[in-house]
């Protein structure tokens, strides 16, 4: 008996129409946005105390492989131990709360603070100190590094600064974790990775990437490549997180040549498509007539031959695929992990997108960070694995057309919010995803 693919909960979810009485708001205060007040409550209500992504695995791949994590003013470190565990602690030594750690690094036996010299080993147990005979009776245990609680879940690396957290898997959930575990986010590379301030709050950030409706505004190319149709997507809601589906369809499709001719555009918006290409059109010329026209017969589209070139394609790099679906070889998934992780993932790779308040507490300002990530052969790994980009110049750094357009429409949404005639903005039936996350967000600032 075949055992059921987690994509298959796309058939049986619901769409637009059905989740009408949700209850989720749809009038959010501009005040959310722009004021330090609110901010300090998220501070105090979400970024003290929920788990937030952190980094990725492969960022501390060995013992000793260590890594500064900044929420707000905040400070931790990220380390691998001898025993192959990754940790976290507070970053300050417990003498005098020097930072011990900036950016990233190796410390094969452990850390120094540079102000009177306290060390510690990979497990952040206090080993020693300048003079230690002369500084009369301590207990070294309790002097240890402050621990943090740290996970990983798909090579992804968690954080969260509450010492009292429920475990991760507990915090994504049973679902979560089982829809997105046959895609092997933990197999991936990073392939691009940069990160730089905004002038937005970074909610602005998680809501333009929650929808498609500003699509037709800020990405009109996507309109000669994908078909935008609303009532077709698909939705489950969590108690934190949430996932939507949009098949993947050719826009303005009139004759089997205009959608082979849409499918062959993608690698000019999607650069992952590009290495299924070949096989593609090597399965698209089992249907060409001599006068070089296509005929596919019943049950044959160019969304179905898209969907075994992938398979195929990727099958053949080594990447089981054996557990997602053919949709789930041409349609992304777009999953929002509260409180800043948006991720869209198809076979082979995945996107994200993430935002974290200013650390110097403006609430018109945020770091945003976007990374994107590929299943490659074991081989090509290091060639093209991506460090991370720091973008110290606003505007210097140029991403693709579509996050390009993105960049430069957020902070003018930004500057309208500021507005203080303006109230709120209001949501439409099309932006539900958005919603929902207000309505989590809601839900942690007032500590429900």
């Amino acid at each position: 008996m075949e055992t059921a693919r987690t994509g298959e909960w796309v058939e049986e979810a619901r769409g637009l129409d059905e989740y009408q009485q949700q209850g989720f708001p749809t009038q959010i205060p501009n005040s959310e946005y722009t004021s330090h007040e609110f901010q300090q409550l998220e501070r105090e209500r979400i970024w003290n105390k929920v788990w937030q992504f952190a980094g990725r695995e492969s960022e501390v791949p060995g013992p000793g492989d260590w890594k500064e994590y900044k929420i707000l003013d905040q400070t931790y470190i990220i380390v691998r131990g001898k025993d192959g565990t990754i940790r976290g602690f507070v970053n300050a030594c417990r003498h005098r709360g020097n930072v011990l750690c900036q950016g990233s690094g190796t410390a094969k036996r452990g850390f120094l603070c540079q102000y009177h010299l306290w060390s510690y080993d990979l497990e952040g147990k206090l080993l020693g100190m300048l003079r230690e005979k002369a500084q009369g009776d301590l207990d070294k245990d309790d002097l240890s590094l402050i621990p943090v609680p740290v996970d990983t879940f798909g090579g992804f690396i968690f954080l969260n600064p509450d010492p009292d957290a429920q475990p991760l898997s507990v915090y994504l959930g049973e679902d979560v974790n089982r829809l997105l575990a046959p895609y092997r986010l933990e197999e991936m590379t990073t392939v691009m990775n940069v990160r730089e301030n905004i002038a937005c709050n970074w909610k602005v950030v998680m809501d333009a990437f929650e929808e498609g409706y500003h699509i037709s505004g800020i990405h009109p190319e996507l309109l000669n490549v994908i078909a935008l149709d609303p009532t077709t997507s698909k939705f489950q809601f969590f108690d934190n997180h949430s996932v939507a589906c949009a098949p993947f369809d050719v826009a303005n499709s009139l004759s089997p040549e205009d959608e082979i001719l849409g499918i062959k555009a993608l690698p000019e918006t999607f650069p992952g498509t590009a290495a299924v290409m070949p096989r593609f059109d090597e399965l698209v010329s089992e249907y060409q007539t001599d006068d070089g026209r296509v005929a596919f017969p019943d049950g044959v589209t160019g969304r179905t031959i898209l969907q075994q070139a992938t398979r195929d394609t990727l099958t053949g790099m080594g990447l089981d695929v054996s557990g997602l679906t053919d949709a789930q070889m041409s349609d992304n998934h777009g999953w929002v992990l509260f409180p800043n992780l948006f991720m869209t993932i198809r076979a082979g790779e995945a996107h994200i997108v993430m935002a974290v308040p200013d650390p110097d507490g403006d609430p018109n300002r945020c770091i945003w960070h976007v990374a994107s990530f590929m299943w490659l052969p074991e081989e090509l790994r290091d060639v093209y694995k991506a460090d991370l980009v720091e973008v110290d110049e606003p505007g210097s750094y140029k991403y693709f057309l579509a996050l390009q357009q993105d960049y430069e429409q957020m902070p003018r949404q930004q500057r309208g919010l500021r507005n203080t005639g303006l109230k709120y903005m209001s949501l439409v039936k099309e932006e539900i995803v958005v919603s929902h996350f207000h309505h989590v967000l809601n839900k942690h600032i007032a500590g429900l």
